[in-house]
């Protein structure tokens, strides 16, 4: 084991907590700030930038050693944050490109790929992770470090590994100059059957997104 993961685990907690705390920080603020953008070309490579960034906090969590609360049970804080108009602007603003197709285990035989929304996943991680800031700034550094870890394995990092994949996906096809195929009445309710997803999941006209990104138009 190398130096630097040997230190990501064995990391005294209270920096450790400090730099994890950080890097939700900014998450949350990058992406509330990218949900007020008004074209997708202006939000797609900063949310690409912004959930990688976020899955190397989620490493170090997953990499850390196992984290215990000081209660046994967690302490009420009141109503959640309410994170709809976040998920309704990016919604509104990736409407060509929301909905993606994704397998939720790779570890079950025969699991056909399932529907999912970008905007969907980018409010649940503000959700989840805005629940541990929470504990955070009311000093409960070691309650917030179990949620966000229980919450990474439970929950966050398998939305943001599926929000950064259709992410990626989608830049590659604009870089690589492959349009997607139209999207088909393809939605989150709906019973997706034996069909492949991939011929459903949405098209991307090049012209839309590539050329305000200055990369290859359609020809």
């Amino acid at each position: 084991m190398s130096d630097a993961t040997l230190n990501s685990v064995t990391q005294a907690p209270d920096d450790f907590a400090v730099q994890i705390a950080d890097q939700i920080k900014t998450f949350i603020v990058a992406v509330t700030e990218v949900s007020k953008a008004e074209e997708p070309e202006e939000a797609v490579p900063v949310l690409l930038l912004q959930v990688s960034q976020l899955l190397l906090a989620g490493g170090r969590l997953g990499a850390y050693e196992d984290i215990l609360p000081d209660e046994r049970y967690e302490p009420d804080l009141g109503a959640e944050p309410d994170a709809d108009g976040l998920r309704e602007r990016f919604a509104a603003l990736l409407e060509p490109i929301d909905v993606y197709s994704e397998v939720f285990d790779p570890y079950e035989p025969r699991k056909p790929p399932v529907p999912h929304r970008i905007s969907d996943d980018l409010a649940d991680l503000v959700t989840d992770l805005g629940h541990g800031l929470a504990h955070y700034e009311a000093e409960r550094t070691a309650e917030a470090l179990w949620w966000w870890q229980f919450s990474y394995f439970s929950n966050w990092g398998s939305t943001a590994s599926a929000a950064l994949r259709a992410l990626q996906s989608l830049i590659a096809h604009i870089r690589l100059n492959q349009p997607l195929e139209e999207l088909d009445g393809l939605d989150t309710d709906q019973d997706p059957g034996d069909g492949d997803l991939a011929e459903e999941a949405g098209r991307v006209m090049l012209q839309e997104i590539a050329g305000p990104l200055g990369l290859r138009p359609v020809n």
